[in-house]
């Protein structure tokens, strides 16, 4: 039972994983909202899964709202990807409140944000063909689709990887493409096909994370075998120090951005710039954020092996 003591503020603050990596909109409005619907699914027994399958399927339907030409049915759908980003958050505090934090649910909640932007995306370019039907828009729609995928890995990299360093709690849900693949290789699809099907979708996802960024793979590579979960604290402060200042960047490149740009261009009945938005500022912020990462990571790499008193990796 929770002490009655305990401010609104403290609990939501429990909830966070770091609370460097919040957003600004996720701290003073999803993070709020959020707390408030895990505790009342947390009555109702409802399970993260759920929240999260609700929150799918109200992103779904707001991509098709996105279709129509009516700003008013626009706004409906505005209001409905909202409530589903809302719901995104519930289901992850839902799942600290009940301790119920696993890595499938990581998974699940993955598969369905990239269904919900799916949703987006395919309603967006029927609209746009409509408007002017030439076979371009879904070379652009594409792109920007492929654009935005790589993003959201290298952002959901680039913060776990923080996590890993900054936030003990996190580091034990530190995964690599190598143990992922040993995992998807001794299941069955015969006897758990659904947990198999998550396991190929995820090793996917971890394969594209370590190629975009192979020198921040080899940095958590070597600091795993050094420290193991236990990071010293001179690497944590490190880390923090360097890795820190590019979180309002990455945020950029994350869920809430996207939003208020789409909103945005479907104000001004111009949704086909957001194909352009992912294409053209996006990337390359994607990519200076990338070259910037990559040379943090070899920059902390040789700062821990030149220390002289870290452990010696057993050959």
């Amino acid at each position: 039972m929770r002490q009655h003591t305990e401010t609104p503020s403290s609990r939501v603050a429990a909830t966070y994983k770091a609370r460097e990596t919040e957003g600004v909109l996720d701290l003073y409005f999803y993070r709020p909202i959020g707390l408030r619907l895990a505790e009342f699914f947390e009555q109702l027994k409802m399970t993260p899964a759920a929240v999260t399958l609700l929150g799918g399927i109200c992103g779904v339907v707001a991509g098709h709202l996105y279709y129509y030409r009516d700003f008013r049915i626009n706004i409906v759908g505005m209001v409905l990807h909202v409530c589903a980003n809302a719901l995104d958050n519930a289901d992850g505090q839902l799942a600290r409140l009940t301790q119920r934090e696993s890595r499938k649910g990581r998974i699940i909640d993955s598969v369905a944000d990239h269904v919900v932007f799916a949703s987006i995306y395919v309603h967006l370019t029927l609209r746009c063909f409509l408007e002017d039907p030439s076979p371009a828009i879904w070379l652009l729609a594409l792109a920007a689709g492929i654009s935005h995928a790589l993003q959201g890995a290298a952002a959901d990299y680039y913060r776990s990887t923080y996590l890993y360093f900054a936030a003990t709690g996190a580091r034990t849900g530190l995964d690599s493409s190598s143990g992922v693949r040993s995992e998807y290789q001794a299941s069955s699809w015969h006897q758990r096909p659904s947990d198999k099907l998550l396991l190929a979708l995820y090793l996917n996802f971890t394969r594209q994370q370590e190629m975009l960024a192979p020198r921040l793979k080899h940095l958590r590579n070597t600091a795993s075998e050094l420290f193991q979960s236990q990071i010293p604290g001179w690497l944590e402060q490190r880390y923090r120090d360097s890795a820190g200042q590019m979180f309002k960047w990455w945020g950029l490149l994350m869920t809430n951005s996207r939003m208020l740009i789409l909103f945005a261009l479907l104000f001004m009945g111009q949704p086909v710039y957001y194909f352009w938005s992912e294409l053209l500022p996006l990337n390359l912020l994607f990519i200076y954020l990338l070259i910037r990462q990559e040379k943090m990571a070899e920059s902390l790499l040789e700062f821990a092996l030149s220390r002289p008193n870290r452990v010696t990796i057993r050959e």
